[in-house]
């Protein structure tokens, strides 16, 4: 039985009650140990967290002495317009249209109109402006600093620069030897009639109903037009407006 009972108690010899109290800083709690009562050590003055350096500050504000600039941090090839137009298809057109006219799907539905990404102010802007209003939003336009990584919002801004310069764009400015195509060709080439891509409009109203659309007789017994969720939806600032996806 002595044998045991030795046998149990040598084990319990080697726990200590650290062990279970384990001495370690919870945050913002206070400690003796610290001359100015801290657990939570300042930060050493001139570090900087790994990854977070942004030595190249255009690349990250697209400003040069707080002036936006006509130039893109890295070359431009046909990989990053790809990307640029996959992310501008993605988070831009549903306010922007993908012609980037500013009539997107949500604009036709009542929301405030978007910028005309062609409109001559628009089109002046440097690409460092586009990147700017991306990173930190403009007017009605909230940011998307934590939807888009940094590189991609320069994608977005380059894309945008060839979606101005293709809505323009002339014979001349095709390079001697590309092969050129009219819309009217490629139309038959796919089955279709040469006019095919002509003469196409937005209907009056939009296909997704408001309340009032749903419900016209709701304000019969008031005395005021609906406003709101409440009212006939005509798309853009409550006007009829054309738009493309019904033949004339």
């Amino acid at each position: 039985m002595a044998a045991a009972a030795l046998a149990v108690l040598i084990p319990l010899a080697g726990c200590r009650q650290d062990m279970q109290d384990e001495p370690k800083m919870i945050p913002q709690r206070e400690s003796k140990f610290f001359a100015n009562g801290r657990s939570v050590r300042p930060q050493v003055l001139g570090t900087v967290a790994r990854g977070q350096l942004d030595a190249d500050t255009y690349f990250y504000t697209g400003l040069i002495d707080n002036k936006a600039q006509d130039a893109m941090p890295y070359p431009v090839n046909m990989t990053v317009l790809r990307r640029g137009q996959e992310r501008f298809d993605i988070y831009c057109t549903p306010c922007h249209s993908r012609l980037g006219n500013g009539r997107g799907m949500i604009v036709e539905r009542g929301y405030k109109p978007a910028g005309d990404l062609l409109e001559p102010r628009i089109l002046n802007e440097p690409l460092g402006h586009y990147f700017d209003v991306i990173s930190h939003g403009y007017g009605a336009m909230p940011d998307y600093a934590a939807q888009i990584a940094t590189k991609d919002r320069w994608a977005i801004a380059a894309y945008i620069r060839a979606l101005q310069l293709s809505q323009s764009a002339t014979l001349q400015d095709v390079p001697a030897g590309v092969n050129i195509q009219t819309l009217a060709e490629v139309s038959q080439q796919m089955g279709y009639a040469p006019n095919f891509p002509e003469g196409w409009t937005l209907p009056a109203l939009t296909n997704v109903p408001s309340a009032g659309d749903m419900f016209p007789n709701a304000s019969a017994a008031g005395t005021r037009n609906p406003t709101g969720p409440e009212a006939t939806n005509h798309g853009v600032a409550g006007k009829q407006s054309p738009a493309k996806g019904t033949k004339k």
